[in-house]
């Protein structure tokens, strides 16, 4: 009863190994490993109709058999190999074109135990088993790969000539307007705010990203839109010249009290000159070319699942009306070849029909009727040919709210399905990464999305850990603070629901456009910029707890994904006030100085890029995890207490030997950041080592 009594007082991840233990005979489950890297699946994504290596692995002579369950039929594996630690089960399997579900069986006398994607357990449950899927490939420069995102109205301004200038136009029944000090907080209703950051920007920024370390760009939306966030799109064939070159300019404002966009001169000949759009696609192309030139990829959002009240095929504010070079919007005539793009209530309405449908009713988000327009669907599949493919050969896109896309599930993920094929067959190596909270695992089946922006196993788990604080700050848990097995149990679950590929590239966030910014949640205050104000996004803040985040980030699975300026030490609460402007000459310097030299330990291990993970252990506020890559490991500590921790951890399960040594790579605590080298000297299987208060570490052999 004792033992009961212990046991039940131990986390759950915990639970397992010493229920194991403490039978006869004594089958160390900790030892046992497989995932879906190359290393324990050879190769990790077969192609249909091929065969397949699956490999085992379990500590040297702990048991007597071990059999790979195939869809409910099991095969006894083969004893092939071995190290000082492990002992190496492998079977060879023919996969088809279907999916295949597999598990394992490992027998010691009568004890038998199954190893899952959950780990090792003695009850099945097979909702947790391996999956192949025949065909699925992802593209392996995701992998790893060091991804920044940049909000180009408060990134950087290159160009102020093209800049929106005030009452240009109206959105959202008032004049929109620039604003002059590019250090003032976003207003609580900012979306009318145009600060004039521009490509042009990013270009002269471009030497500050290389150095960094960044490898990868995702932007938010560039295409032609009325609002400085752009998820309201006007026209997805043309970068908006705001964004990009306006070669001809001209028009005029609207007075004070004019609020009809259709008199906004300025503003359409602006955005609907033709001169102006192709020049713009032009220095996109170009911008491209020169991210590609020093080794960084592209990425580009899509909105898909609705558009903008601005949008020609929509024309509400009657901004092409006038235009020989456009056809007549639905909403303006009829006999718009729009008309289907959009489910319109009233059959009688024009001209001017305002009784379209919006996404969750918003009359600015038209909502895109692909159901009832073969013709909305084929002009979607081939904007993501287009951007995709020569002249501007981007690396793929962020999908944005891609669960709602369509009035149906079933046509959604006919849908993506689509998309996959057409924007593989025109770039294979591009990425397709969609936004996504909750399960994801229906679209990650091979055949529509390759990864998501990792929320549920990334972004949320790690802000509760070491922050207790909701993504949007809205909310403080208790329970969740420093809490491993609720941290250790939602990654397993979450992960596998991705499963192996999907998470080995998805977009590991911290931050982004739509949450608040962590160092803001490290204050552990709920509030937003309409109830607190924005400067008290800057109280209380703890860089020591933000750095214990990087350190996880660059050293999880999946791709490490810096929102523009986190690693200046930008705050803010969730939209608007997380898009601030990035603050040129009054950046954090010490953070920058952190972020380069932790994204070379994590370019310059590849057990971080891409390497097999396993978590080690946990305590309150405690967790350690390693990953390994042939003969490169890595071991990750963190202590989130506010006090000193000396810890014991079983790193031979990451396959690190006795006598081996493990480099600090770097480490942090409230006094900073290091990269100064210790080594320390495995024996009996353990890492010694003693955490300062709030700070984290990566070792490495």
């Amino acid at each position: 009863m004792e033992f009961k009594k212990e046991f039940d007082e131990l986390e759950s991840f915990e639970k397992t190994w010493l229920y194991l233990s403490n039978l006869r005979p004594v089958l160390n489950a900790r030892g046992f490993f497989h995932d879906a890297t190359e290393q324990f699946r050879i190769p990790c994504e077969p192609e249909k109709n091929s065969d397949v290596v699956i490999k085992f692995r379990a500590v040297r002579n702990n048991v007597d058999r071990v059999s790979l369950v195939v869809d409910g039929v099991p095969y006894v594996m083969d004893k092939t190999g071995n190290d000082e630690l492990f002992d190496y089960y492998t079977f060879e399997i023919h996969v088809g074109e279907d999916a295949l579900h597999y598990y394992f069986e490992v027998v010691l006398g009568k004890t038998v135990v199954y190893y899952t994607q959950l780990g090792a357990h003695t009850d099945l449950n097979q909702n947790y088993n391996f999956t192949i899927y025949p065909g699925f490939k992802t593209p392996e420069w995701v992998r790893g790969t060091v991804i920044y995102q940049i909000y180009v109205d408060r990134f950087y301004n290159g160009d102020s000539s093209n800049d929106v200038v005030d009452r240009e136009y109206v959105y959202i029944g008032e004049h929109v307007r620039h604003v002059d000090n590019w250090s003032k907080y976003p207003a609580s209703m900012g979306v009318r705010e145009f600060y004039g950051g521009d490509l042009e920007g990013v270009i002269q920024k471009m030497d500050y990203l290389e150095e960094l370390g960044i490898q990868c760009i995702y932007f938010n939306p560039l295409f032609v839109s009325p609002s400085n966030h752009k998820y309201d799109i006007q026209d997805y064939d043309y970068i908006d010249p705001h964004f990009g070159v306006i070669v001809d300019d001209g028009g005029e404002p609207l007075s004070e009290d004019n609020l009809d966009n259709s008199q906004a001169t300025k503003y359409i000949k602006r955005v609907t000159g033709l001169a102006n759009l192709e020049a713009s696609n032009a220095l996109f192309a170009r911008l491209v070319e020169e991210a590609h030139r020093r080794g960084i990829k592209v990425i580009i959002d899509g909105v898909f699942n609705h558009c903008g009240s601005f949008n020609k095929w929509l024309d509400r504010e009657r901004i092409y009306e006038g235009s020989e070079d456009f056809d007549k919007g639905a909403y303006i005539s009829k006999d718009s070849p729009y008309k289907d793009f959009f489910q319109f209530n009233n059959h009688d309405g024009w001209p001017y029909n305002g009784s379209y449908n919006g996404w969750w009713g918003h009359d600015t988000l038209p909502k895109l009727n692909y159901e009832g327009s073969r013709n909305l669907e084929e002009y979607i599949l081939e904007i993501g040919r287009k951007w995709v493919s020569p002249p501007y050969n981007v690396d793929g896109w962020r999908l944005d709210v891609a669960a709602d896309l369509g009035s149906s599930e079933e046509y959604n993920h006919s849908f993506w399905r689509k998309f996959r094929d057409t924007v593989k067959a025109a770039n294979p190596n591009a990425v397709i990464l969609a936004e996504h909270y909750g399960d994801c695992h229906s679209w990650l089946r091979g055949g529509e999305w390759d990864t998501i922006m990792n929320y549920d196993a990334f972004m949320e788990p790690i802000t509760w850990f070491l922050t207790g604080m909701e993504k949007h700050s809205d909310s403080f848990n208790y329970d969740k603070v420093g809490n491993p097995a609720y941290f250790f149990d939602s990654m397993r679950h979450n992960m596998s629901r991705m499963g192996g590929s999907p998470t080995r590239i998805s977009m590991n966030e911290l931050s982004n456009h739509d949450h608040s910014r962590f160092l803001t949640r490290t204050n552990r205050t709920v509030g937003r910029t309409e109830s607190r104000g924005p400067r008290a996004a800057e109280d209380n803040i703890d860089k020591a707890v933000f750095m214990e985040a990087v350190v996880i980030q660059m050293s999880w699975p999946g791709a490490p994904t810096i929102y523009y300026g986190d690693e200046a030490g930008l705050c803010g609460w969730t939209d608007p006030d997380n898009r601030r402007t990035y603050p040129w000459g009054h950046e954090d310097a010490e953070l920058i100085d952190f972020h380069k030299k932790i994204i070379a330990v994590h370019r310059g291990n590849p057990a971080l890029i891409d390497g097999s993970f396993k978590s080690i252990y946990g305590e309150y506020n405690v967790i350690a995890f390693g990953r390994f890559k042939g003969d490169n490991k890595a071991v990750t500590v963190i202590n989130n207490n506010n006090t000193e921790r000396y810890l014991e951890l079983d790193v031979w399960e990451c396959g690190i030997n006795n006598d081996e040594m493990l480099l600090q790579a770097i480490c942090t605590s409230e006094m900073g950041f290091s990269t100064d080298c210790r080594v320390y000297k495995i024996k009996s299987g353990k890492l010694r080592i003693t955490m300062p208060p709030l700070s984290g570490t990566i070792l490495v052999v």
